[in-house]
């Protein structure tokens, strides 16, 4: 495989340079306090000549120190020295599939649509431009690609990115003395793009730590790796924002930072000043394949959470409650009467899953985990994916203006995702114009009476362009399956729902639809009259 940076990275505060300003600060203070000494004393001087403070041991001492922190500016090299020799670059080589004009990059393992996907399309499977690869083009060859890894024990286990090493026949990874070494792939893990890999022969690899606490936004940070097959590169920027949802999947939590990052670069770690490795670089943003101040690093805690189930049994079992969730947005707050636009809305809870054994039903908010407060939808995923199967959580869940606590047992994330009919194709040829509901401006008619959409609610059998309906992305052969939290099955159950809410004084409407196989929460603004 091979390292395209897909591209990211971080790192914690360096106190330093904060500490210097103020000794020169103090020390400024300090000298002009002694120099309003010497005028009092100039003025009181018994002698015939004035005291010349300028001269005195106390402020040549002073002055000597202030010169002396403003000709040696702050520097990495103390740091660098330390954590470099923990760091790897990773060589991998792999058979080409083959592949026809049109679908080189069918083997991308990111999210359609994605940053890295679309860097995949670009620079193909192993960073290269296309043309550039070892085999023929359209047939077999051999694929060679390099990254970067860093050791995190002394007995050879280190890690690099998933993408790095998917799909490798072989790796070979080279130290920072210049020594070469074939790996093993242990385990690797794709919704965070992780992977561990083994050197054996050795055990007494320097080896780098990873960091317990979270960085800052304004920290410094290190990225070290193999730029371009470069080796041994260092970096330095500063983390420049947290909680990144890049799009690659419901883990997304990534460290953002501005250390130059490039092609090479993805699985190689991010120091903070503590010489800890605070995350794994795998990302950038750039429209050309080069740096441009946006990388992105998986954080150290969740690189804990993965590698230890890696090196344990070689994959990685997450938590799994069931549910289809989305975010609580302020359309969707105002509806349900939240004073905040915060937890997990549950559009649809899988039938026999664990949320749907616990009692949890469409529409409700799931606020809390073990009481800590669930922020957002990827929140909850992430929190829920870091238990493992089997273990027993309790969920705050708010039910129809209610408040319950909720007890259940985890199940195991599946591996693929079951496939769900898409009510949008089939044939259609027995549905009626249907019956307007002027407030949404779409015309619906009973599932029933439309071949393929089914028993349950209506479908949207026309929508007004103009409409708010339209605006919030319905589309014929959408079903309404609720709307203001009542199920409905006619066009009459949608009107009267529409009005209820009207004559509530409201100024948007929460409707459950099912569309493309799947179901959402879709708040819609009421029109007047």
């Amino acid at each position: 495989m091979s390292d395209r940076p897909t591209d990211f990275s971080e790192l914690p505060s360096y106190k330093a340079p904060r500490r210097s300003l103020f000794s020169a600060r103090k020390f400024a203070l300090m000298a002009s306090v002694v120099a309003g000494l010497g005028v009092a004393a100039y003025g009181l001087s018994p002698s015939n000549g004035p005291v010349d403070i300028f001269t005195t041991t106390a402020h040549a001492q002073v002055d000597k120190q202030v010169k002396s922190q403003a000709a040696q500016p702050i520097g990495f090299a103390d740091i660098v020295e330390r954590v470099k020799p923990s760091v790897i670059s990773v060589k991998v080589n792999m058979k080409e599939k083959v592949a026809s004009k049109d679908d080189d990059n069918s083997d991308s393992p990111f999210q359609p649509g994605s940053p890295m996907e679309r860097f995949f399309k670009r620079f193909g499977q192993d960073g290269l431009p296309p043309g550039m690869r070892g085999g023929p083009r359209g047939g077999r060859g051999i694929v060679s690609g390099q990254g970067s890894g860093f050791f995190i024990s002394a007995d050879g286990f280190a890690v690099t990115n998933n993408h790095v090493v998917d799909g490798a026949d072989k790796v070979e990874v080279s130290t920072d003395d210049g020594k070469t070494y074939q790996a093993k792939v242990i385990g690797t893990d794709p919704r965070t793009d992780l992977a561990l890999i083994k050197v054996e022969g050795r055990t007494d690899f320097p080896f780098a730590k990873l960091a317990d606490g979270k960085p800052r936004i304004g920290d410094w940070v290190l990225a070290v790796g193999n730029p371009f097959g470069l080796g041994g590169t260092v970096t330095a920027g500063i983390v420049s924002a947290s909680g990144r949802d890049i799009g690659n999947g419901p883990y997304d939590d990534f460290i953002q930072i501005d250390a130059p990052v490039n092609k090479g670069n993805s699985g190689g770690p991010a120091f903070d000043t503590s010489g800890e490795v605070m995350g794994v670089n795998t990302a950038i943003y750039s429209p050309s394949g080069g740096s441009v101040g946006i990388a992105f690093s998986i954080p150290a805690s969740t690189v804990k959470t993965v590698v230890a189930q890696l090196k344990d049994k070689g994959s990685v079992s997450r938590g799994w409650i069931g549910v289809q969730i989305q975010p609580v947005t302020q359309d969707i707050a105002d509806s349900l009467g939240l004073k905040k636009a915060e937890g997990a809305l549950v559009a649809e809870p899988q039938a026999d899953g664990p949320a749907a054994k616990a009692g949890i039903k469409s529409g409700d908010v799931i606020t809390a985990v073990n009481g800590t407060p669930v922020k957002d939808a990827r929140e909850l995923a992430r929190t829920i994916g870091g238990f493992a199967p089997g273990n027993t959580v309790k969920l705050n869940v708010l039910h129809k203006g209610e408040d319950k606590v909720l007890s259940m047992t985890l199940g195991q994330l599946p591996n693929t995702v079951e496939a769900k009919a898409d009510i949008d194709g089939g044939d259609r040829g027995n549905a009626t114009r249907g019956s307007d509901v002027p407030r949404l401006g779409l015309t619906v008619s009973p599932a029933s009476s439309v071949a393929g959409a089914g028993k349950d609610g209506v479908v949207v059998t026309g929508v007004d362009p103009k409409s708010a309906a339209a605006e919030r992305g319905f589309k014929e052969g959408d079903v309404i399956l609720e709307v203001a939290g009542k199920s409905v099955t006619s066009p009459g159950d949608v009107r009267e729902a529409i009005v209820a809410a009207h004559n509530e004084n409201k100024n948007s409407v929460l409707i459950r639809v099912r569309s493309n196989g799947s179901s959402k929460f879709v708040a819609v603004p009421l029109a007047k009259g």
